[in-house]
């Protein structure tokens, strides 16, 4: 039998960044899935804090070199990779002179401000994972994000990318977190974000720009739900309580990896069903 593909997209994985809810589960749960007999890939941005020497990051000649166009401005994409030895896992960063090499993730060390430019880099990030992928002709079975800065992943793979031979069968799953930002991103948002294949309907979501909008756009455009932290904003979890989509409410580190793997091939069985 075929190994079932797992793609993770999280916006914060430890040891490359401090230890948080978010960052723990993007570390602790592909390890889980991969020793759960799945296939993996996974990938964060290359925010600039992090320590390539002492990481050993590695660029890929062969991945990197591509443009993104994103607000009619041109953005090399860097593709770097780092393994974490007592997983046997490698994670694969997106990287952007434009975009990471400042020395914070998402807030001016010194002000304390959120980056302006947040929804650029969300786009970017987005945009260099997909096409990453496609460029290693790796066909994943399930999609996951984790982080309001994956939230336009779920829309690009209905749209933009719902015919690409890479993409045109992944199920898309979005994970909730109680990681708040008290600042919208810009309001040309979504504008930024389209792509060809893509119209001003598709973004129709994406044109409030608060914390909550995005991640509502986000689980609109997905096909299953997680909610991972145990106290998410109220608006999220009404949502989420409302939604009809699959869900799962996993709250703690001491089931979620046998819960998502589970979860994983519900998805998966449920659209074999419908297909046979």
């Amino acid at each position: 039998m075929k190994k079932k593909k797992i793609l993770f997209i999280s916006q914060e994985i430890t040891p490359y960044l401090e230890e948080n809810e978010l960052s723990t589960i993007g570390r602790n749960l592909p390890q889980g899935i991969q020793e759960a007999g799945k296939e993996i890939r996974t990938f964060m941005p290359k925010f600039g804090c992090i320590n390539e020497r002492r990481n050993q990051l590695h660029e890929v000649i062969r991945l990197s070199g591509m443009n993104l166009i994103i607000n009619e401005n041109d953005h090399p994409l860097i593709i770097k990779v780092g393994s974490l030895q007592p997983a046997r896992m490698q994670v694969y960063f997106i990287d952007s002179e434009d975009f990471f090499q400042r020395k914070a993730v998402f807030h001016d060390k010194e002000s304390g401000e959120f980056f302006e430019d947040n929804d650029e880099r969300a786009i970017f990030f987005a945009r260099g994972v997909l096409e990453t992928v496609k460029k290693l002709g790796w066909v994943p079975d399930v999609i996951h994000c984790h982080g309001w800065m994956t939230s336009l992943v779920p829309l690009y793979i209905k749209t933009s990318y719902s015919k690409d031979p890479i993409f045109q069968n992944s199920k898309v799953v979005y994970s909730l977190y109680d990681n708040d930002f008290n600042k919208a991103l810009n309001s040309d948002f979504g504008k930024k974000a389209i792509m060809d294949g893509m119209s001003e309907n598709d973004i129709a979501d994406y044109k409030k720009t608060s914390f909550v909008d995005i991640n509502i756009a986000a689980m609109n455009a997905s096909d299953a739900i997680v909610k991972t932290s145990k106290k998410i904003h109220p608006k999220l979890q009404e949502y989420f309580d409302n939604s009809e989509k699959p869900k799962l409410e996993c709250e703690g580190q001491d089931c979620y990896i046998n819960a998502h793997s589970d979860f994983y091939d519900e998805i998966l069985e449920s659209v074999e069903v419908l297909q046979s």
